[in-house]
């Protein structure tokens, strides 16, 4: 599974290029951005390979209890590392919290399960919204798993890609923390249920079970639908390009017939292109909605034909290199703010700062050494990590035996992997 590694590495340029460029590269960044928006392409096609790749992951397994500890072992270390940096970055006078110390606790509350930009508030990171729409996606990924209903990614993405056209400009930002009870205590409350839920997911059986991981992911889809900080048609259009990855995953496998899989992939497309056409002018009115409807058409399209292509490719050789930059994309996703933060503090000559040279010689330098620190925190942080949460994963099913009825989980999309395996696929993350 190369190819995703390389679809990786190529969203992670594009979400550097989208945030560094703005500062660096001012003629070229501004020709881009009017006609699409890199950045909006780049965490697109990250969705895209989510969808594909988690649900292989949980369904490998069949085990919920050893999908969320290689998860939080995966996810949470270089989280709450950036997190610890950007905090002592900021005392030293070179990081802002971004609007988060206005409210201390709802700002820790809401960043406690990367919930972040679903409970109201601001984000401490800028580039962390997305992580709260990747949770939303394992917590409804369970429930679906322990309902026997996560092979029905079809309905589920044309029902998120139908949701974004029609109710996409109809929905609130933000309403259950504005209207409630305000920022912490909803956070508060969400976090209790969602955690909650996922520990009574992956501590029962049977009903209960089940019962756990749908307070979990219904919670997250409330504050999907209710309390988001996107527009409305962008958290359901991000959900339906989700599934629309898991779909493709079980064509792949077998799971369902690939041309059905096809219509219904070109059909959800059809639905986010037509929702942002469609709600943009009304809800962004002003002179930017025409560059913003021309951004998410382009942003979308080419997406999803990016995704396209790397799947026609997949069986063929992939770069070294990007299939590294993959590797390392979450610490190269995760880094990049904070190099920005100590870049916006030196001061440059501002007739500096438009001499060609001096952009290319600051953007080669700069890409360089955001690599290089994400080699160094992939291999101290994140690969440590994932091999410790496997061996925490191991140690749980050998003192509590294996997950609740695991082989009821077990079909083709586990043997597909398994054949992937077998043929020098690489084992999914």
């Amino acid at each position: 599974m190369a190819w995703l590694d390389a679809l990786r590495g190529i969203a992670a340029l594009c979400v550097v290029y989208d945030h560094f460029g703005a500062r660096v590269l001012l003629g070229v960044h501004t020709a881009v951005i009017s006609f699409f928006d890199p950045g909006l392409y780049g965490v697109l096609v990250f969705f895209l390979i989510s969808g594909y790749i988690v649900p292989a992951s949980l369904e490998r397994r069949g085990s919920v209890r050893a999908f969320w500890v290689n998860r939080v072992f995966r996810l949470f270390p270089l989280f709450v590392l950036a997190i610890g940096i950007t905090l002592a970055l900021n005392a030293a006078g070179l990081a802002s919290l971004r609007g988060t110390s206005q409210d201390t606790p709802a700002a820790v509350l809401s960043h406690l399960f990367m919930l972040n930009d679903l409970l109201g508030g601001s984000n401490l990171i800028v580039v962390i919204w997305t992580l709260s729409y990747e949770m939303v996606f394992y917590l409804v990924l369970t429930a679906l798993f322990t309902s026997e209903l996560h092979r029905r990614s079809g309905g589920l993405a044309v029902a998120f890609g139908g949701g974004a056209l029609l109710l996409g400009g109809l929905l609130p930002t933000g309403w259950i923390s504005d209207h409630t009870l305000g920022l912490a205590p909803v956070a508060l409350i969400a976090d209790v249920l969602v955690l909650g839920g996922l520990a009574i997911a992956i501590g029962t059986r049977g009903r209960t079970r089940m019962l756990g991981a749908w307070l979990a992911g219904g919670t997250a889809l409330v504050l999907v639908v209710f309390n988001e900080r996107r527009f409305g048609y962008e958290g359901l259009t991000i959900l339906a390009l989700m599934f629309t990855g898991t779909l493709v995953y079980r064509a792949q496998g077998g799971q369902c017939n690939r041309w059905r899989a096809a219509a219904v992939a070109g059909t959800v497309f059809a639905a986010a292109l037509a929702a942002g056409a469609w709600h943009i002018p009304a809800l962004s009115p002003g002179s930017q909605s025409v560059l913003q409807q021309r951004q998410w058409l382009v942003s979308v399209a080419l997406a999803g034909l990016t995704f396209a292509v790397g799947l026609a490719l997949r069986d063929r050789r992939v770069p070294a290199v990007l299939t590294w930059l993959g590797v390392v994309s979450y610490s190269v996703y995760l880094l990049l703010p904070i190099l920005l933060d100590l870049y916006d503090d030196i001061s440059f000559p501002a007739g500096l700062r438009h001499s060609l040279w001096f952009q290319a010689g600051v953007s080669a330098a700069s890409v360089g050494a955001l690599l290089g620190c994400a080699a160094l925190t992939y291999r101290l942080v994140e690969s440590p990590m994932q091999r410790l949460g496997r061996r925490v994963a191991a140690r749980l099913d050998a003192r509590f035996g294996p997950d609740p009825e695991p082989g009821r989980h077990r079909g083709s999309g586990a043997l597909f992997l398994r054949r992937r395996a077998l043929t020098g696929g690489s084992e999914p993350a």
